[in-house]
């Protein structure tokens, strides 16, 4: 069956950075785009970013841009998320999730659009 197992999630402090895993499985990995989304406490399901299957482009919510990096190893089923210059309000529940195709990004109506979802980590900004 399909997993996505999230890790990497912590306490960082305003102006640090975290790196997040999300481990795949039960699936053909290599063939699907995936994507970062996150919930804040008390919000909805925000996108974050998304990287095609072969890695060939990658995309990112204007709130991210120029600190946020996704990528991919497709030898290690993994899909990765570099958040740099984090800020208070990047505090959230982050989840990983496979699209329903290799080039497919969406980024609204997201809980639609995404077939599998991980169990989320806990990313938490504070000084």
């Amino acid at each position: 069956q399909v997993q996505l197992v999230e890790s990497g999630g912590g306490l960082a402090q305003p102006g640090g950075s975290l790196r997040l895993s999300c481990a795949a499985s039960g699936f053909n990995f290599s063939s699907y785009a995936m994507s970062w989304a996150r919930q804040a406490p008390g919000k909805g399901l925000e996108w974050v970013s998304g990287i095609y299957s072969d890695g060939s482009d990658t995309f990112y919510a204007d709130s991210v841009k120029g600190r946020f990096t996704i990528s991919r190893d497709n030898a290690k089923n993994t899909v990765y998320l570099q958040m740099n210059s984090l800020k208070p309000e990047d505090t959230a529940l982050y989840y990983c999730a496979k699209s329903f195709g290799g080039f497919r990004i969406a980024t609204t109506m997201i809980q639609y659009e995404y077939d599998y979802w991980g169990q989320g980590t806990q990313v938490t900004v504070s000084s």
